[in-house]
């Protein structure tokens, strides 16, 4: 139907209205320079340094680990990218002292793509950065719907990076040609994604949050031991009591013993599932445990006494020596039994939850990026008293909340206390 310039069309008013989504993205196939050869002696490792050091702005930085097939979190390959130095690709394996490379980068700021991944296994190669823009969370601070680097690239940049190999064994030697396009394409275009970034948090005012929450990150350093990591066995909600959480316990030890040993990912030596059935079969011989499933493999048929000793260590425990059912916890109690024990609370965190969904919606930041989620647990079961202003900005920062996070909420966390 041809209609007059001015002439409006009249719409069927329960139809979807059409979206406009733009040209297809284009391919990111390979590097821009070719694909570099991979950085493996300290020669290479020098003359790399020099380049990065006579480059000029920020500093793209990515790792790939061998998660789910190593033990720990290592990195197997350091993806670096620099304005004049172009792309390196280095081998942490015989090279695993990069601090000729962080003496090359100094003060630069580093980009990196949810950067809380990567900043534990780099600074075990002495890579730290002293500035950081975090490509992931200015994505969700700028109210970005999708926020995986693929995503993003793909809504700001119009490219499409490859996908496929994120969940491969990196520690594979040599590395596949077409895993280093993948790995090198990671910060192919890093640095132009930070810029787009940074464009959209002026235009809304959070440049200054994004900052603040950079410098967090900095601060936090690495994250501390995990407290009771055996609780976290997959299945084990099914084990009905203390005696079976000491025999699971000391299952658990001895396979992480044995994947630390031979620097395997504990998984692949002993599944949970493994675990779990055989504690809650219990057998009482060797014999029993081998017919149990996954014990009846060759590799679990050498390993048998390691399995069932650890077993009987956690079946002969004295009583006052076994776990309890759940770790003590120095937080609130879980929220859907506040109702119950303290229906006030219940009240004031239905009304936080209410106000931070507003605040969330009007500035298009997901809640708990406006604000830690157990933050606003802890301080709608216990708020300070008087629960002034004052004294709720003072319990945010505390709990590690920033500037920006204490003005945004602090008021209306205070009404929600009082409200209650």
């Amino acid at each position: 139907m041809t209609t007059d310039p001015g002439t409006e069309v009249p719409t069927d008013p329960g139809a979807e209205p059409a979206v406009d989504e733009g040209p297809p993205a284009t391919p990111l196939l390979a590097p821009r320079d070719g694909l570099p050869p991979v950085v493996e002696t300290s020669t290479a490792l020098v003359a790399y340094a020099d380049a990065l050091a006579a480059g000029s702005g920020p500093v793209a930085v990515d790792a790939e680990r061998a998660s789910g097939y190593r033990y720990g979190q290592s990195a197997y390959l350091v993806q670096i990218r620099r304005a004049g130095a172009g792309t390196g690709l280095i081998d942490p394996v015989p090279l695993p002292d990069l601090t000729a490379v962080q003496a090359a980068i100094g003060d630069a700021e580093w980009v990196l793509h949810a950067a809380n991944q990567d900043l534990p296994c780099l600074a075990e190669l002495g890579l730290v950065p002293a500035r950081l823009f975090d490509t992931e969370l200015a994505a969700r601070l700028a109210g970005l719907p999708r926020v995986g680097l693929g995503a993003v690239v793909e809504s700001l940049l119009g490219l499409s990076l490859q996908k496929g190999h994120s969940a491969a064994d990196w520690s594979t030697r040599p590395l596949p040609e077409d895993w280093l396009v993948y790995a090198a394409l990671d910060v192919e275009v890093l640095v132009e994604l930070r810029d787009a970034l940074a464009e959209i948090l002026e235009e809304q005012g959070k440049t200054e949050w994004a900052r603040q929450e950079f410098e967090a990150i900095l601060a936090a350093g690495p994250p501390a031991p995990k407290v009771d990591p055996w609780r976290k066995t997959s299945g084990m909600h099914g084990l009905r009591n203390r005696r079976q959480l000491g025999m699971l316990r000391a299952l658990w030890q001895a396979r992480d013993d044995l994947a630390r040993r031979r620097d395997i990912a504990p998984g692949r030596v002993l599944p949970d599932a493994a675990i779990v059935s055989a504690v809650q079969a219990d057998p009482k011989t060797e014999g029993a445990l081998l017919e149990l499933p996954v014990f009846r493999g060759r590799a679990n048929r050498k390993l048998v006494n390691t399995w069932f000793g650890a077993l009987n260590r956690g079946r002969e425990l004295p009583e006052d020596q076994l776990p309890p059912h759940s770790r003590p916890g120095d937080g609130p109690p879980p929220v859907n039994r506040w109702g119950d024990r303290d229906p006030a609370a219940a009240a004031r965190l239905k009304a936080a939850r209410a106000a931070l969904a507003q605040v969330s919606e009007q500035w298009s930041v997901p809640v708990e990026n406006l604000l830690s989620p157990d933050l606003v647990r802890r301080l709608m079961w216990a708020p300070p008293r008087p629960a002034d202003a004052a004294a709720v900005a003072e319990v945010l920062r505390a709990g590690g909340a920033r500037e920006w996070q204490v003005e945004l909420t602090g008021g209306l966390l205070t009404e929600a206390i009082a409200a209650g």
